[in-house]
């Protein structure tokens, strides 16, 4: 097989499975693991691959801080956040969980819709300001500052007694095989939590975090209740999961 082949063959396995074991696939393959090792070191520094103690996993998307995220506001994002407004019907209780995508949520919702919000995100509930009919709950607990949401003790507990209809989640990467994620494992934590609290969990995913990992499982594909991604996203991109039954919705 040649080093081409071996390296496509690579990337197929880290789509399909999530990681690629190199003395499993050399042994597959009867090729030395130092032959499997070398092809990953190559992909790892063509960025195409995160190596790990014994073989690879998918890349975690590159992820500024807050204030820089929250400077940009693509058109990706407008009809991701315009298409997860319309889902929201009046006297429902709604989570929104941080992020600049989950902001458009906010910008897109009528401001005389009578909606509860509740929300660990201090910078979602100043989007809300002007949502005369809105009733807003904010959780409060340890600030995460990299996502600027409330994590911890206090915010479980106080998470623990809201039933909320739908829970709007916000990750770093979404993989068919392994779930989605993110990079921190207290905010993880918290998300996983209150998807376990509400009747329903979506998640808004702009192109780039697809088929991509990162190191903390918030939860398996099949945890949530829907996959809203934008509507000229390419359909092979999303065969992996339609192939395991994920709901897709097209923005």
């Amino acid at each position: 097989m040649l080093t081409s082949q071996r390296k496509a063959l690579i990337l197929d396995r880290l789509r399909r499975d999530g990681q690629v074991i190199a003395k499993a696939l050399a042994d597959e393959l009867e090729l030395s693991e130092d032959t499997i090792r070398r092809d990953l070191r190559e992909m790892a520094g063509e960025k195409l691959l995160k190596r790990v103690h014994g073989g690879a996993l998918p890349l975690s998307p590159e992820l500024p801080d807050f204030s820089t995220r929250q400077g940009v506001s693509s058109d990706e994002k407008r009809r991701l956040g315009a298409y997860a407004a319309k889902m929201v019907r009046p006297h429902q209780t709604v989570f929104l969980d941080g992020g600049t995508t989950n902001a458009e949520i906010v910008r897109h919702l009528p401001k005389d819709l009578p909606v509860t919000i509740v929300t660990h995100s201090a910078t979602i509930t100043v989007e809300l300001e002007h949502h005369s009919a809105a009733e807003v709950i904010l959780i409060g607990g340890k600030l995460y500052k990299h996502s600027m949401v409330a994590t911890g003790a206090a915010a479980m507990t106080a998470i623990s007694s809201i039933r909320p209809d739908m829970f709007f989640l916000g990750v770093t990467a979404i993989h068919p095989a392994r779930g989605v994620s993110t990079g921190d494992f207290e905010e993880a934590a918290i998300k996983r939590h209150i998807a376990q609290c509400s009747a329903e969990t979506y998640v808004l995913a702009t192109g780039e975090k697809l088929d991509a990992a990162s190191p903390c499982q918030i939860l398996p594909m099949a945890g949530i209740s829907g996959l809203i991604v934008p509507a000229d996203i390419s359909e092979d991109s999303l065969v992996p999961y339609q192939a395991i039954e994920v709901p897709i919705l097209l923005a």
